[in-house]
């Protein structure tokens, strides 16, 4: 843990807990994990810095996205112990669900009653490769609304299992890897910009809430062209 500035404010234990929204024993609890760096100790009294607060907050974010206890012990574990405010902020910023849209959950029979009508298991399975029904567990389902009528539709067109699964193979591999890169450009030269002008985490924060829907629109565009440039070449090879 980075050690705190000599100007920098200091939090006592209750201070911490009443600015992170936790309460004693959960901190002390996340401190026993090390989760939480120890207290600063100034003579008998321990005192909490900015990247307490950070951490807590992190793992505040991290639970928010259902990780169990041994999984945030593993993120956590990834932290570089030289972490800074920002960089956890950072972090945390970047655990920020990046769709505009959050879904919605509901039960099989509430999903149905959207539907318009019952829907099978294989239904299911094709609108959850298709991205629209994510199953979750005691008979459950986060549903993304202002898609499902669109998934419906290619229902009751006869758009085949097999290749909703197959193309969400491809959507998620390559994400995976458009994420990384773009991830490791944010981190190696957005972010050294604002760390050295002394920018705030909330000033960080802001900076990767505008450009969340440039970089969705920028990746729509660059598939849309993709497919044109596909089809074009198409064409011209049948053309030969």
């Amino acid at each position: 843990m980075t050690d705190p500035g000599q100007d920098e404010e200091l939090l006592t234990l209750d201070e911490l807990c009443e600015r992170v929204g936790m309460s004693v024993r959960n901190v002390r609890f996340y401190t026993s994990k090390g989760l939480v760096p120890p207290p600063i100790r100034r003579g008998r009294s321990g005192y909490y810095s900015r990247v307490h607060v950070g951490m807590l907050e992190l793992v505040q974010e991290l639970q928010s996205h259902g990780f169990t206890l041994s999984a945030i012990e593993k993120y956590v574990a990834g932290v570089p112990a030289d972490a800074t405010p920002e960089d956890l902020a950072l972090a945390r910023t970047m655990l920020a669900p990046w769709d505009v849209e959050r879904p919605i959950e509901m039960s099989r029979a509430e999903l149905s009653t959207r539907a318009g009508r019952d829907l099978s298991d294989e239904e299911l399975r094709t609108l959850a490769a298709l991205g629209v029904v994510f199953p979750l567990k005691r008979g459950q389902y986060q549903v993304a609304v202002s898609q499902l009528s669109v998934g419906l539709g290619l229902l009751e067109l006869g758009f085949p299992p097999e290749a909703a699964l197959a193309a969400a193979d491809i959507y998620a591999q390559h994400g995976r890897e458009v994420a990384k890169e773009l991830y490791d450009v944010f981190r190696t030269m957005v972010w050294p910009v604002y760390r050295d002008q002394g920018a705030s985490p909330e000033t960080v924060r802001q900076v990767v809430e505008k450009i969340k829907p440039l970089s969705i629109a920028a990746l729509v565009s660059a598939y849309e062209a993709g497919m044109d440039e596909t089809k074009r070449e198409g064409v011209a090879r049948r053309s030969r």
